[in-house]
C-alpha cells in the first residue's frame, strides 16, 4: 500500500496560496498554477519508486506468560530500500495490553533493526497475534509504503505461578517446613501416635497414668495430626469477581492465592479439589493428592473462565455440599458487593458450617476506602463518600455475620492475600480444626 505522508499533504496545500496569487496576477496563464501540484505528484512518484523494496518482520513472542506479568517481545525488521527508520504496529489481543497500542518506531541500520515491545498480560487464555503492519518512507519522506506481515502466532496466558515459585520457597524457609511437618504430625493432633517420656512443658492431660504406673515413670501420649484432609477451593467467577483490582481481575488474584495454598496443602499430605461457579457450577474436579498432582490443578485453573453472570450462591454451594461425603475444609473466594446477594451467601454457608470448616477469602476494596476517607472538595465528593461509607458498613456487617456463624474470614490486600491465606490454612491445621 502506498499513500502520501503529512509532509506531502502540507507541501501540496502550501502551493495553493501561490497558485491563487499567480491566477490573480496573470489570469491568462492560470494553467501555470498546476505546475506546483504536478511537481509534488512527480516527486511523490519518484519517492515511491526509490522506496520500493522487499520488507520482512519477525516477532519473537514468549512461549508462555503468566497473567499480570510484563514480558518483552523482540521485533526484528528488514527493509530492502534501506530507510533510516520504520514504524511497526502489532495486532492487539484482548488478553494483552501494549504500550501505545503496539505501535513503535524501529531505527534501521543498513535496512535492519530491532526493538523490544512490552506486553502486559491482562487475562488468562490463548493470546493470538495475527498481523503486524510495517511502514516506511522513501528517501524524500513524501510517501508511505506499508506492508502487512501475517504472523498467525500465539501463546498461552496461564494463571500466575510466580507466588508458588517465589513465595512457596519463602514459606518453606520462614516456617522451617520440615520442622513444621514434624510438629504437625506429632504433638498437636488428635490421633494417638506413641508413648513418650513426660517432659516439662507437655500438657498434663496427656499423661497415661496406667502405663506410667506399669513402667514406674511418667509417660505421656503423643498425638499426630490427621493427614489426607480434604481441602476444597471454591472460586466465585461471577461479574463482580471479574472487575479489576490494580489492573488485574479479582478472580486472577484469587487463583494465584489458591495455587500457592494448594501447593502447600499437597506438600502437607492433604487432598485438594477445585470448584468454580457463577450463576451455576462451571468446574468441579475430584480430589487429588501428592506433589505431582499440582500440574493437574494448574491445568484446571487455566480453564476457569470469566463471566458476566450474577453469582448464585445457593445453587453452587448446595451442589458442592451434595458431593462431599466427609468433613472438609471449604475455602471460598468471593466478593461482597450488596446486602441482598450477601444474605444468600450467608444462608448457604450456614448449612455448610454445620458439617464442614469454611474459610471465606475477600479482597479489601481499596477504592471504596479511598473514597470514604478522602477530604471532600465539592458536593459530589460528599455524596460519593457517604455512599462508599454505607457500602463499607454493609461489608463489615456481612463479615461480622459470617464470623458469628463460625466461618473464618480472611480479608486482605490484593498483594498480600496469598501469604494471609497460607498463614490461615497452617494455623487452622495446627489447631486441628480440619
Amino acid at each position: 500500500m502506498i499513500y502520501p505522508t503529512r509532509l506531502a499533504v502540507l507541501a501540496t496545500a502550501g502551493g495553493a496560496p501561490l497558485a491563487l496569487a499567480l491566477a490573480a496576477v496573470a489570469p491568462g496563464r492560470w494553467y501555470l498554477a498546476l505546475a506546483w501540484p504536478l511537481a509534488i505528484a512527480l516527486m511523490c512518484g519518484l519517492d515511491a519508486l526509490r522506496g520500493a523494496g522487499a520488507a520482512a518482520a519477525v516477532v519473537d513472542l514468549p512461549g508462555h506468560a503468566y497473567v499480570g506479568e510484563v514480558r518483552d517481545c523482540a521485533v526484528t525488521v528488514e527493509v530492502g530500500s534501506r530507510p533510516r527508520a520504520a514504524w511497526v504496529s502489532l495486532d492487539s489481543s484482548p488478553l494483552i495490553g501494549m504500550e501505545d497500542d503496539g505501535r513503535a518506531r524501529v531505527p534501521l541500520d543498513a535496512g535492519r533493526g530491532a526493538i523490544l515491545l512490552s506486553l502486559t498480560m491482562l487475562r488468562r487464555g490463548a493470546a493470538r497475534v495475527e498481523h503486524l503492519w510495517l511502514r516506511w518512507t522513501g528517501p524524500l519522506g513524501l510517501v508511505w509504503r506499508q506492508a502487512t506481515v501475517d504472523l498467525r502466532a500465539g501463546f498461552p496466558v496461564l494463571p500466575d505461578l510466580r507466588p508458588v515459585h517465589e513465595q512457596g520457597a519463602r514459606v518453606f524457609q520462614r516456617f522451617a517446613l520440615e520442622g513444621l511437618l514434624l510438629q504437625l504430625s506429632r504433638g498437636e493432633g488428635s490421633d494417638f501416635d506413641a508413648l513418650v517420656d513426660f517432659r516439662q512443658g507437655m500438657d498434663r492431660r496427656t499423661i497415661d497414668w496406667k502405663q506410667s504406673a506399669r513402667h514406674t515413670k511418667l509417660l505421656g501420649k503423643q498425638y499426630r495430626t490427621e493427614r489426607n484432609s480434604q481441602i476444597v477451593f471454591a472460586i466465585d467467577t461471577g461479574r463482580q469477581m471479574c472487575e479489576p483490582v490494580a489492573g488485574l481481575a479479582r478472580v486472577d488474584r484469587c487463583v494465584s492465592a489458591m495455587l500457592l495454598t494448594a501447593w502447600i496443602a499437597l506438600k502437607l499430605g492433604d487432598r485438594v479439589a477445585l470448584n468454580a461457579f457463577d450463576s451455576r457450577p462451571r468446574l468441579s474436579s475430584g480430589f487429588v493428592s501428592g506433589g505431582g498432582a499440582f500440574g493437574e490443578l494448574q491445568r484446571l485453573a487455566a480453564d476457569i473462565d470469566y463471566s458476566s453472570d450474577e453469582t448464585n450462591y445457593t445453587f453452587a454451594l448446595t451442589s458442592l455440599a451434595s458431593r462431599l461425603t466427609r468433613r472438609s475444609m471449604i475455602i471460598l473466594f468471593t466478593e461482597i458487593t450488596d446486602a441482598i446477594s450477601a444474605d444468600f451467601m450467608v444462608r448457604a454457608l450456614h448449612r455448610l458450617v454445620e458439617t464442614h470448616l469454611v474459610l471465606v477469602v475477600v479482597l479489601r476494596d481499596e477504592e471504596l476506602e479511598t473514597i470514604a476517607s478522602a477530604s471532600p472538595e465539592k458536593a459530589d465528593d460528599v455524596t460519593r463518600a457517604v455512599t462508599a461509607a454505607a457500602l463499607l458498613k454493609d461489608r463489615r456487617l456481612v463479615i461480622s455475620r459470617l464470623r458469628h456463624l463460625g466461618v473464618h474470614v480472611v480479608e486482605s490486600d490484593y498483594d498480600k492475600v496469598s501469604d494471609q491465606l497460607v498463614l490461615s490454612y497452617i494455623d487452622l491445621k495446627k489447631r486441628d480444626l480440619l
